[in-house]
């Protein structure tokens, strides 16, 4: 083999594994270990809603793409439930309401009560979190056993822009949020001191679970 042939084949050669090395490395990218937070939800209200309403939500984030993922179990039944994520729009780290945030002593612990620890209602989870429309027909309905399973995937960038939008600057910081599940039936009793957010009737806004979500990988 003459120099001028071997100088070419060795440039063949080095090429070939540089394009392996570089698709190996994409792979490696595609196969990267995906950042999971998850919130444990824990009942709320269940004096009023004679329920131990509970469930898990998580929250997937590979690349680009977040998978929100809510399953709920002893819920009111055969209704549509509120869900959210609620914090604090100076970046504060976010808990949930327990039954002693019921600070006019009426037996239950209304959305206003949730404030103090929790901060505002920030991201709806809904057909188009995106959007961020919290007052909406498109949240999911429980079954006869008061059962229900939610999974949406949204652009991340997407929904960081909007929130930024909306709170001034703020960064989603998921494990700084709180989830909340709401809504009891429209013909339960609740005391007239009970508080909603403007003419939404308090039964619609009643917390019924909350999970402090936590990242389980970083």
């Amino acid at each position: 083999m003459n120099t001028r042939v071997f100088t070419a084949f060795l440039a063949i050669a080095i090429a070939c594994v540089t394009a392996t090395s570089a698709s190996a490395q994409s792979g490696d990218a595609n196969k990267a270990v995906p950042k999971v937070y998850i919130a444990h939800l824990q009942p709320l209200n269940s004096k009023t809603t004679g329920k131990q309403t509970a469930g898990i939500a998580r929250f997937t984030v590979r690349g680009d793409s977040l998978t929100i993922s809510i399953n709920v179990r002893n819920a009111p039944a055969d209704m549509t439930h509120l869900q959210h994520f609620h914090g604090f729009t100076d970046g504060r780290d976010a808990a949930c309401a327990t039954q002693d945030a019921d600070a006019n002593h009426d037996d239950v612990v209304d959305l206003m009560e949730t404030e103090p620890m929790s901060g505002t209602t920030m991201v709806p989870f809904t057909d188009d979190p995106v959007s961020m429309v919290v007052v909406t027909d498109a949240y999911p309905k429980a079954d006869a056993s008061g059962s229900y399973q939610y999974s949406k995937t949204v652009s991340l960038s997407a929904l960081e822009k909007a929130f930024t939008e909306k709170f001034s600057g703020q960064q989603l910081a998921l494990d700084h949020r709180v989830v909340y599940i709401h809504g009891v039936p429209a013909d339960t009793k609740l005391p007239s001191t009970a508080a909603s957010l403007g003419t939404i009737p308090a039964q619609v806004t009643l917390p019924i679970a909350c999970g402090k979500i936590e990242a389980v990988n970083r």
